[in-house]
């Protein structure tokens, strides 16, 4: 997988990355010559140099993956085994590489690359120094290619929480994370996921918290990062009075509130149903009732048949009764590798019968069925208002005994790393 992070507090860093405009693309000098005529020389650039960003100091992680180095130095391969996962695939034993893009990719710009594909893969780092969900905001970018196309698997990152004696060579689905952002597909339910989890004041327990997902028009961009297998940005900022913005490519496709844009929400119900709470034996939640007064009619037969036949129908002139509709194929012959003893008896395929193109019918005429003008169906009262309608009943609502007010879910749990584990089957995510 080809990403570029960064992690940042209050300012936020285009990409190095980025495609010379045309206009851009060759230096045009005039010259006036001793006659007084112009002379044009085009100067063609004909490569488009990258240049690594300079790190920010303070950015609490930064990766652009130009050094083939940091892998294996200071990003870790996992090596632990998935849980619940058959011995012959549970090892997270996913190839990655850093190298460039395939297609047009800039002189000296590389990227982690998720070689394979149907492998658990996992990989990691450390964090600068943990981030602190204090008085300022958090900005989680990073850039991702789906080279091949992508039609089921993700292209989502972890920040981990933060916690003594991390060691990511063990690092894997089940090491607890604090947010949880990026891109999943598996045919046709594709998301960009933006979780984190929430730790409950009353038991400490955590619990995930998964945003609303992209809808309207906002689908189509997320679409296109699925299918073009271009690279594209992707960014996440969460700001301490519980707001956050995701967009692609700088075009925000999500925002809202951590309070009210997730589910299960943060904060439970002030007040729940009372368990105890039964509904009244007498109660009656029948709005309408069959008119007890009504009387069926006389004449209403509820035995006469939806439909009889047509007495006054007669067969066409010219309806052959003696051919069938179809008949064997008189030019079809038995293949020459049918076996009777495997296949059992062979015979042509049935095709229209030429003798009843032009006529009005073949094989055994009978009368049409007709609607049966008497037909009333089973007789039952109308409906009329009951009078001992209550309404819908509702049990009575109690304080709810689990009830908390979190008025700041931006104080998460500190992290310390960054950590990449999919599984996908597509190869060559950059």
């Amino acid at each position: 997988m080809r990403l570029r992070y960064w992690l940042l507090v209050s300012v936020v860093l285009a990409l190095g990355r980025g495609h010379v405009e045309d206009d851009d693309e060759a230096t045009v000098e005039t010259e006036e010559a001793a006659g007084g005529e112009d002379i044009v020389s085009v100067e063609t650039l004909d490569d488009i140099a990258y240049i690594t960003p300079e790190s920010h100091p303070d950015h609490y992680f930064e990766e652009h993956f130009d050094d083939a180095g940091v892998l294996g130095n200071k990003w870790i391969k996992s090596q632990a085994k998935k849980d619940g996962a058959e011995e012959a695939i549970s090892k997270y034993d996913g190839e990655w590489n850093i190298e460039p893009l395939v297609k047009d990719a800039l002189t000296g710009d590389q990227g982690l690359v998720l070689k394979s594909k149907a492998k658990h893969a996992a990989i990691s780092s450390k964090l600068k120094k943990p981030f602190q969900f204090a008085d300022r905001q958090i900005v989680i970018q990073y850039e991702i290619a789906f080279q091949n196309g992508q039609d089921c698997g993700g292209g989502y990152i972890k920040l981990l929480s933060e916690a003594k004696g991390m060691d990511l060579r063990q690092f894997n689905d089940k090491t607890p994370y604090t947010i949880m952002f990026g891109p999943d597909k598996c045919g046709s339910d594709s998301k960009l996921h933006f979780i984190f989890r929430h730790k409950n004041p009353l038991t400490g327990e955590y619990e995930e918290k998964h945003c609303k997902k992209v809808e309207g028009k906002s689908r189509s961009s997320l679409e296109e990062v699925f299918k073009d297998k271009r690279p594209h940005l992707l960014r996440l900022i969460i700001r301490p009075d519980n707001t956050f913005e995701v967009s692609v490519d700088q075009t925000v496709i999500n925002h809202g509130s951590l309070h009210d844009s997730f589910t299960p929400p943060v904060n439970p119900p002030a007040e729940i149903d009372d368990p105890k709470d039964k509904m009244p034996a007498d109660w009656d939640e029948r709005e309408k009732i069959p008119d007890p007064e009504a009387v069926k009619p006389e004449d209403w037969d509820e035995d006469a048949p939806r439909q009889i036949i047509d007495e006054s129908a007669e067969k066409p002139d010219g309806w052959l009764d003696d051919e069938p509709d179809m008949i064997p194929d008189p030019e079809a012959t038995m293949p020459d590798d049918w076996d009777a003893e495997m296949d059992g008896d062979w015979e042509a395929p049935l095709i229209d019968n030429p003798a009843c193109k032009e006529a009005a019918g073949c094989g055994s005429w009978a009368q049409p069925m007709i609607d049966n003008p008497d037909y009333k169906g089973k007789w039952y009262p109308e409906l009329i208002n009951n009078p001992n309608y209550k309404g819908k009943w509702k049990p009575r609502k109690i304080p709810n005994p689990n009830y908390f007010n979190d008025e700041h879910p931006f104080h998460m749990t500190s992290i310390s790393g960054v950590g990449i584990e999919l599984w996908s089957m597509s190869e060559n995510i950059y």
